[in-house]
């Protein structure tokens, strides 16, 4: 099937894209693309540069007549999420994307696409090999790591670049041009436990969250879907204080930057008490479906009776680790008062793991601006502190801020008007885009962000548009037609 989206128009970007998507890509993982996109440049004949951390820079000079013009970026990221269905068998390390087409949607089967940001690069790709496109001289910069805390960027030389415009193709709807993002931070809350023997006549059970939305956890964060760590929480939450049931494992979410979507619970309640046990369950459960039916109508959760777990958390430790992640903020922490609809600060619960004699909690902070993300983490963190927890940031990353007064973004959105016949949403978003982090590199350069629709991005639910691509394809030509001539006029 992957074959038939190579026909998809324009082929040129499908064709790439198709090609990328066979090289296994997980963030941490990069190697083989990374050795692609090398070997890429370099059949072409072109500079083809391995910054001394990695990231990858290929530079292709102006075609006839644009020798004049400003020097543009083009930019994105070689890593992809990996996400997958529970009853998927897929191995992001050693396999490719299988697609297929539905409708207006390039679909995977059962994990992420990687059109987060595989469209982008794929594009940039497809202008480096093209003999007949007109553009500037071009700088084509692919980072790795975006995804797991933007390292490539971050880490990036400060001298291989002379590009004076940065064109950044990783946002995900087709009529917003982005201007500035959220920076984050990686929250970690980290706590040791001495495993103890179940009570005597004690039963063991397991609870499985399944079915969420998942999402972006910037892009997604306002939707109001469910997070499962916070919501299998609740659960638990309200049986220990009942039934007094203790915890043996918990195995909840997974990627910092993606709404977690499925959590498993083992523990164990004294027999005596399990059917007043199961009751308390089913009746919470009944309560967030009613509540979640509109956004999450797939959410399907499961009890069942298992063997006893040999070692549980003790009383103190399963209520201070209930407690902590009932209190530990999740989702919008305060919309901007000066942009409309915008998230300004947010903190996604990512992940929970409990398993012998460790508990680690992992969030994501986000915020556009560097106080908002201060006063969340602290909020975090005396949050954790409460229950006995060490708390460690990393990964502390600054927003973009926004500059209506960018040159490139006027060019940007004059294309778009032209082509379309309408205005674009110009717009700050609540993802972290690495544009903050490259003009903390260059910062003389003029930046703004574009890119085709694609949905669900960090979840198995990703699906990019057809017509869409063909849109943003055509937008991206159309900007570097136009860039203008004079020297320094973007500077």
């Amino acid at each position: 099937m992957n074959d038939e989206i190579r026909k998809i128009e324009p082929s040129v970007v499908w064709n790439n894209f198709v090609n990328l998507n066979a090289i296994p890509r997980p963030s941490g993982q990069v190697e083989k693309v990374r050795a692609f996109l090398l070997d890429f440049g370099r059949s072409l004949n072109l500079e083809t540069i391995e910054d001394s951390t990695g990231n990858v820079i290929i530079k292709k000079p102006a075609t006839q007549g644009y020798e004049d013009r400003e020097t543009v970026v083009l930019q994105g990221h070689m890593d992809m999420v990996a996400q997958k269905n529970s009853d998927v068998e897929h191995n992001f390390s050693t396999q490719g994307i299988q697609m297929f087409i539905d409708g207006d949607w390039v679909k995977a089967r059962g994990t992420t696409l990687g059109a987060d940001n595989g469209l982008g690069v794929s594009a940039i790709l497809a202008i480096l090999e093209s003999d007949t496109l007109s553009h500037p001289p071009l700088e084509a910069l692919i980072t790795y790591d975006e995804e797991t805390g933007m390292t490539g960027a971050m880490e990036l030389d400060n001298d291989v670049l002379r590009g004076s415009i940065l064109l950044n193709l990783d946002t995900e709807e087709d009529d917003e041009i982005d201007m500035g993002c959220a920076g984050g931070i990686d929250v970690t809350a980290f706590k040791t436990y001495t495993p103890e023997n179940p009570l005597p006549d004690s039963a063991g059970f397991q609870l499985v969250l399944s079915g969420l939305n998942g999402g972006h956890s910037g892009m997604d964060i306002h939707k109001g879907l469910g997070n499962a760590n916070k919501l299998i929480n609740r659960i638990l939450y309200v049986a220990y204080n009942k039934c007094k049931i203790q915890i043996g494992t918990v195995e909840g979410g997974g990627l910092r930057n993606a709404i977690p979507r499925e959590s498993l619970v083992h523990f164990t309640a004294q027999k005596n008490v399990a059917s007043q046990l199961e009751t308390i369950l089913q009746r919470e459960i009944d309560y967030i479906k009613e509540e979640y039916k509109s956004v999450e109508p797939n959410l399907k959760m499961v009890i069942k009776e298992v063997e006893t777990p040999d070692q549980v958390l003790g009383h103190r430790d399963t209520a201070a680790l209930l407690n902590t992640i009932y209190a530990a903020h999740n989702g919008v922490y305060r919309m901007s008062p000066d942009i409309p609809d915008l998230v300004e600060t947010s903190n996604n619960v990512a992940s929970v793991v409990v398993q012998n004699g460790q508990i680690q909690i992992k969030c994501l902070t986000r915020s556009a601006i560097e106080t908002g993300k201060r006063d969340l983490v602290n909020v975090l963190t005396a949050t954790f502190r409460q229950g006995g927890f060490q708390v460690t940031t990393a990964a502390n990353y600054p927003g973009w801020k926004p500059n209506p007064d960018s040159k490139v973004l006027e060019v940007v959105v004059d294309t778009y008007q032209q082509q379309n016949g309408t205005q674009p949403k110009v717009v700050a978003c609540h993802a972290g885009l690495e544009c903050g982090i490259l003009l903390s590199h260059y910062p003389k350069m003029d930046a703004v962000s574009f890119g085709p629709t694609i949905k669900g991005a960090h979840s198995p639910d990703e699906c990019a548009s057809i017509s869409s691509t063909q849109k943003f394809w055509k937008l991206l030509l159309g900007v570097l037609e136009n860039i203008p001539k004079e020297k320094g006029v973007l500077k």
